[in-house]
């Protein structure tokens, strides 16, 4: 049993700022299940958006925001998020980051899909790699932040289940990769910071580590699970079998990249007045509507027109990737595909990160604070992920004395009669099929009859899954083949639910927006059917009248 003042699962942007604020009160822990480096923050290319130019304002980034996400952005946190957009920059410079600059010494600011204004504080397209070893840097000399990598988080530690009166998260049960025990890591504060889950689609940007740890744990223990059917797909990736999901970022199409389909010729226009760089969604699902009309496996991304030095210096990452794979994005256009790439949904939180059980947080993209809405602008994921890992260990530094932990009371894990396993067969043929009929059943257009047909295979899965993991000793692919199993539950049943299309979810059975009856969250509790939180419709008024 392992004690600690903090437990933070996940080495992400969010999960490594929180550790240095709570390092000030107490004792951290870290626990990531591979190395500091495996995670979406450490892959994020185009940067943090940010008001930090005066031709700027808090109010365009808003609206830009709202306007994203189709109706269901909480106004409030928006406004608390957006505000903290220069502190944030501030703040990351104070680490040791040096963000791109121009001629004249002011930041070097992109422009992305969505926005309105050049607002993107980046490094190049290096800019998670950076945040995230500048972050740390500061960590590994902090004496009291302990970080303890290749342990995979099985549940959360709730003592009601055990028999006790108080229901509370006093820590979680971990796997230890190398030696194959399970673990207790015990703390009166635990902030879940494990990020997103491509892995539950064939294709997809994320890292393997994304399987939606965080969000299956929590709704485990009985936390609600909000907009899982809102799940964004990344209009450009590198289309090439060896890429592996290698993003192209949206900041390409900010500095002119036009796409193209495969004779040359552009079609963004026919879409949106925006062009290239209409809202992701918008541009997802042109880009899919054009490769189902002309059966191409792709579409064009060309920026060849632009200076070559231009391009090298400022994409010098996506610039040497494509060449490793022949292809000179100087010269020549880039085959680009749609992936999965985040999740707007997950775990329901308040504006200071806590979920309704108590010594239970929730931060970044495993966390659904009402940012995004139904579709996350360009560029605040990196920005909320900071925001609210301030505010959450704000937040848990004012309980963590209040919070009584009786280690004594904490059972050790049981295995029960489990056995070792001589059938991990069982674990990657389920694994394959859920991530291939999520991605052409639960994608980016979705029908009701694909949803059934979805919803009745995980069905049979998901019990061969629950004998499976009780019948034989845990091992982190079995772990993690059971969240993304929850996880796309969860994306299936949000989806069905929800009778009508609205930002990153488009039923074609349903393809318009219906205020009067779905404008609101959708949430999920263990045991219980979904249903509707809505936003008020005087919410809505005030909120378009107030930011367009």
């Amino acid at each position: 049993m392992e004690i600690s003042d903090f437990l933070i699962i996940g080495s992400g942007i969010s999960g490594l700022f929180s550790a240095l604020n709570l390092s000030k009160k107490g004792k951290v822990t870290i626990l990531t299940k591979k190395s500091v480096w495996d995670s979406s923050s450490f892959l994020a290319q185009g940067g943090i958006a940010a008001v930090v130019d005066t031709k700027d304002s808090i109010e365009n980034h808003i609206k830009d925001t709202i306007s994203a996400g189709a109706g269901l952005c909480h106004p409030d946190i928006v406004k608390i998020i957006v505000e903290r957009g220069p502190w944030v920059i501030k703040k990351i410079e104070e680490i040791g980051v040096k963000f791109a600059r121009n001629r004249e010494g002011n930041l070097d600011l992109g422009k992305e899909g969505g926005h309105s204004k050049r607002r993107i504080a980046h490094i190049g397209d290096f800019t998670g790699m950076h945040l995230i070893k500048a972050l740390y840097n500061e960590v590994i000399k902090n004496p009291d932040i302990r970080v303890v990598e290749n342990h995979t988080a099985i549940d959360l530690i709730v003592p009601s289940k055990f028999g006790a009166d108080e229901s509370k998260c006093v820590g979680c049960y971990a796997l230890d990769n190398k030696s194959g025990k399970v673990k207790s890591f015990i703390a009166p504060c635990t902030i879940l910071a494990t990020g997103g889950a491509g892995k539950v689609y064939l294709y997809t940007s994320n890292p393997d580590i994304a399987c939606g740890d965080g969000i299956a744990m929590a709704f485990r223990a009985g936390v609600p699970v909000a907009n899982m059917e809102f799940f964004q797909f990344h209009p450009t990736c590198l289309y090439h079998p060896l890429a592996k999901g290698f993003l192209i970022s949206e900041a390409l199409r900010g500095e002119g990249g036009i796409l193209k389909r495969c004779d040359g010729t552009s079609f963004m226009k026919d879409y949106h007045p925006d062009g290239d760089l209409a809202p992701r969604d918008i541009v997802a699902r042109a880009i899919d509507d054009q490769m189902k009309k002309s059966g191409d496996d792709y579409v064009l991304l060309d920026i060849s027109h632009l200076d070559s030095d231009f391009i090298k210096k400022r994409f010098p990452n996506i610039y040497e990737k494509c060449l490793s794979f022949g292809i000179d994005i100087t010269s020549v256009p880039i085959p680009v595909v749609p992936a999965a790439h985040y999740t707007c949904g997950g775990v329901v939180t308040d504006e200071w990160g806590r979920t309704i059980l108590p010594g239970l947080w929730c931060i970044g993209e495993s966390a659904c604070t009402g940012l995004h809405g139904a579709n996350r602008l360009a560029s605040n994921s990196l920005l909320e992920g900071i925001v609210m890992a301030d505010r959450a260990s704000q937040s848990a530094i004012k309980l963590y004395k209040e919070i009584r932990v009786d280690e004594r009371k904490i059972p050790l894990w049981n295995p029960g009669t489990a056995v070792r396993s001589q059938e991990q067969v069982v674990v990657s043929q389920d694994w394959d099929e859920i991530r291939r009929f999520m991605w052409n059943y639960v994608g980016i257009v979705r029908s009701n009859n694909r949803l059934l047909r979805a919803r009745r295979r995980l069905n049979i899965i998901r019990e061969e899954i629950e004998e499976y993991y009780w019948n034989y000793f845990v091992t982190s692919d079995l772990i993690e083949l059971r969240n993304i199993a929850l996880v796309a539950d969860m994306i299936i049943e949000s989806a069905m639910f929800r009778k009508e299309s609205r930002g990153l979810h488009y039923n074609i059975d349903y393809p318009e927006h219906d205020d009067l009856n779905w404008l609101g969250d959708t949430i999920l509790k263990i045991g219980q059917k979904p249903y509707l939180e809505k936003l008020s419709k005087t919410d809505k008024d005030d909120m378009e009248k107030k930011h367009g």
